[in-house]
């Protein structure tokens, strides 16, 4: 089936595009540093605009390998001896459009993102949910590089897009639709829940290997502060490119099938 027909008219299947009154939920990425001081969120921006421009480095020059563990991450997904399919070679630049994780319950669009006034990723806004934003400044998923969806993890009232992203396991499939005709589709490789005081931005947004193509989808996690309305960690899932279906240039519905 064609990923493009199967998602018609779904607005992701973790939550709506209603407007919620979602101000409540604080995105891990957007709202991480609310609860420190000015000073402190300026040296906590600047540090993540550095490892967003050592990322961006990375998509052309690769880092060689995986950074060192930081801090107490918890994986999801293991063991590691788990077989994984060999990459595939990384595709041209296209746009994303949608992206399906069935293991997660996610039929979602894609929307393209920047940085928000303080530097930071954004996410959508509350009052779509069941959208995920794709970091435009970054690699396009299926391109080489590390390519950064983000999402929330839920809404004043209900769960939202990436709600059910913890529960993903090791060699479990994420696809991305893309602009061209082609979904590219991804593996996973590891899951961790990174603590705020231990988050490593070229750790999280650096690409493990100059020649492959590698995907981040991040989310809130942890526990929840009342108080601050913010969440204590993020969900950090890496994935890399292991297959492609469609062909570059037929965008035409039912030309392409999903992957299965």
């Amino acid at each position: 089936m064609d990923l493009d027909t199967e998602m018609d008219g779904s607005n992701g299947s973790n939550g709506s595009d209603g407007n919620d009154g979602n101000d409540g939920n604080m995105d891990g990425i957007r709202k991480r540093f609310s609860s420190l001081g000015r000073p402190a969120i300026g040296l906590a921006w600047a540090a993540l605009l550095l490892g967003l421009w050592m990322w961006g480095r990375d998509a052309t020059e690769g880092t060689g390998g995986p950074a060192p563990m930081t801090g107490d991450v918890a994986a999801v997904g293991r063991p590691s001896a788990h077989p994984l399919p060999p990459a595939h070679a990384p595709l041209a630049s296209a746009r994303p459009k949608r992206v399906v994780i069935e293991a997660a319950g996610v039929r979602a669009p894609i929307v393209a993102s920047g940085l928000d006034r303080d530097g930071a990723v954004q996410p959508p806004p509350f009052s779509r949910p069941g959208t995920v934003g794709w970091y435009r400044a970054g690699p396009e998923p299926g391109s080489p590089g590390a390519a950064l969806l983000v999402g929330h993890l839920d809404t004043k009232s209900k769960p939202a897009v990436f709600h059910e992203l913890s529960d993903l396991k090791r060699g479990e499939r994420v696809r991305v639709a893309r602009s061209d005709g082609t979904t590219a589709e991804f593996t996973v490789e590891d899951v961790e829940v990174v603590p705020e005081k231990h988050f490593d931005a070229r750790r999280v947004y650096g690409s493990r290997s100059h020649d492959r193509a590698e995907l981040r989808l991040i989310t809130c996690g942890g526990k929840y502060d009342r108080s601050t309305r913010t969440y204590s960690a993020n969900v950090v899932v890496s994935a890399y490119l292991t297959g492609t279906t469609g062909s570059p240039g037929n965008v035409s519905a039912g030309s392409r099938s999903a992957p299965h």
